[in-house]
């Protein structure tokens, strides 16, 4: 690789960016991508597509094979609260290939011995992402019921555009959280992202059924997220 295009990829990943080469097989004409690029034709539809998925891909443009390699930040899950919820999901995200953080300020649960193996933070949100800021390959999950707790990653992840936000609670629930995070700025568009209930609708009943439903979701959300720059006008 050319160290021009070395230090471009490295520049991304250091910001936690996608970007992708587009390398002709024949010669050495190296072309580079941000997320938010749009080729028109066969070379934008190819972008898209393998942005999403992060695989690369050989393409032929203008009668010339082409190789497409794409550099995607590690999408990771930040789950605020350290609860049942957390305990089956943290194994299950470690499978589909997500990094995963619980962060919950409440010590009798934010145990080492309740989270074996989990990059674990007992300490306030606000204070533990900080260090931690999130972006737009984090998904956030919200699942400690209490709003001292969860509104502020909440509003963080919306503000921060996150590609995933579920928050744990019923109808009414989630109604009262609606009239805080409008006090606090945040317009209906924003508000409508946000996944609550949590998870998709499958009837989930146990912790390890509720989690499965916000791993799919977020499983989803991820592989149908905008990427960026697809709907500025």
């Amino acid at each position: 690789m050319r160290m021009d295009i070395l230090h471009a990829v490295n520049r991304a990943r250091a910001n936690r960016r996608a970007i992708a080469t587009l390398t002709e097989l024949d010669g050495e004409t190296v072309q580079v991508f941000d997320e938010g690029d749009r080729p028109e034709g066969a070379l934008g539809e190819t972008l898209e597509k393998a942005f999403r998925s992060g695989k690369p891909t050989v393409l032929d443009l203008d009668g010339k094979p082409h190789f497409l390699n794409v550099y995607l930040p590690p999408a990771r899950i930040v789950v605020i609260g350290a609860v049942h919820i957390s305990q089956a999901l943290a194994p299950m995200a470690r499978l589909a290939g997500y990094d995963l953080t619980v962060i919950d300020p409440r010590t009798a649960f934010a145990t080492p011995e309740r989270f074996e193996g989990v990059d674990l933070i007992a300490d306030w949100p606000e204070d533990a992402l900080k260090d931690r800021p999130l972006d737009a390959y984090t998904a956030l999950a919200a699942v400690t019921h209490d709003p001292k707790i969860d509104d502020l990653p909440i509003l963080s992840a919306l503000r921060a555009g996150c590609f995933y936000i579920g928050a744990l609670g019923s109808r009414k629930t989630h109604a009262k959280r609606v009239e805080r995070l409008k006090a606090e700025g945040m317009t209906d568009d924003q508000i409508a992202t946000i996944s609550a209930p949590i998870g998709l609708d499958i009837g989930a009943a146990t912790p390890a059924e509720i989690a499965v439903a916000v791993l799919a979701d977020i499983i989803r959300a991820y592989r149908q997220r905008s990427l960026a720059g697809k709907d500025a006008a």
